[in-house]
């Protein structure tokens, strides 16, 4: 049975992008007689806002989506985080590392999927643990799990070629654990076999498929969505204060009117589908 979800994070209002995107993966669901779960990505504890999760609740029941079981919190969920990064530390696949993002930037030589590629400063260097992130020492693992596949439902198969994010931050200073190893134990551990996201998450997925391998996780099938953009192709994004689904919601606008909308690409003017460009927001 296919199962997706849909997985934001409290960090600010949902906004049409988040729409589509829940939109996608409940139909998704619906359609092929599956089922559909709400995940809240709820363990970054610089932005994470508890008091906004009845928001993003309401908005879901304004749309008309309704989903399958109780809602999931990332925060109930620490110990799993912190017994993979055990189990890749026992493999010699993580290292510390104390550089901060301002260093990265100054050091980086070329920009990859995340931003700027991390040249490997602390990768082999006695570094304190205390307070530091842990990064995965891509080559190496790479070189362990060996040839990947992954399939998308857009584009088809592809090979995995997890090295274009060289030695990505798995364990964060200021969070259990990235967005890479979190959202891959997760969608693990609920069984979702069909993880749809924009397309500007796609190159994130040769790293997933990677850590997969590694920690000997079932492979699911990929759907890449297109985004809702604004007119200079950037995506909708919460720090650029998109307009909020609350604020509809609060002006009387029929949320079920709003998806149907959506899922006849009918947007706002100003707005239209495509790749999108900049990281997620």
């Amino acid at each position: 049975m296919i199962r997706t979800r849909f997985a934001p994070s409290p960090n600010g209002q949902l906004h049409l992008g988040h729409a589509y995107a829940a939109i996608v993966a409940h139909d998704l669901a619906r359609v092929r007689g599956g089922e559909f779960l709400l995940r809240i990505e709820d363990i970054d504890g610089t932005r994470s806002r508890p008091e906004l999760v009845p928001g993003i609740l309401a908005d879901l029941e304004w749309l008309g989506l309704a989903w399958d079981g109780p809602v999931v919190f990332q925060s109930s969920r620490l110990d799993s985080y912190v017994a993979a990064g055990e189990r890749l530390k026992a493999l010699g696949l993580l290292y510390p590392c104390q550089c901060t993002r301002a260093e990265v930037l100054a050091m980086s030589s070329r920009l990859g999927p995340d931003g700027p590629v991390y040249p490997g400063t602390c990768r082999g260097r006695d570094v304190d643990p205390a307070g530091a992130a842990w990064r995965l020492d891509m080559a190496k693992a790479a070189a362990l799990a060996g040839p990947l596949q992954w399939v998308d439902e857009l584009t088809g198969p592809q090979v995995g070629a997890p090295g274009q994010f060289c030695d990505v931050v798995l364990l964060r200073k200021e969070a259990p654990a990235s967005y890479h190893l979190a959202a891959t134990l997760d969608d693990a551990a609920d069984g979702v076999s069909l993880v749809t996201r924009g397309q500007d998450l796609f190159a994130a997925t040769h790293v997933h498929r990677l850590l997969q391998a590694l920690l000997g996780l079932p492979v699911p099938t990929w759907h890449h969505h297109l985004l809702i953009c604004e007119s200079d192709g950037r995506k909708l994004a919460k720090r650029r204060g998109s307009a909020a689904l609350a604020d509809l919601r609060r002006a009387g606008e029929d949320g079920r009117a709003v998806a149907a909308a959506l899922r006849m690409d009918q947007l706002p003017t100003g707005l239209w589908l495509g790749p999108g460009v900049g990281n997620m927001a």
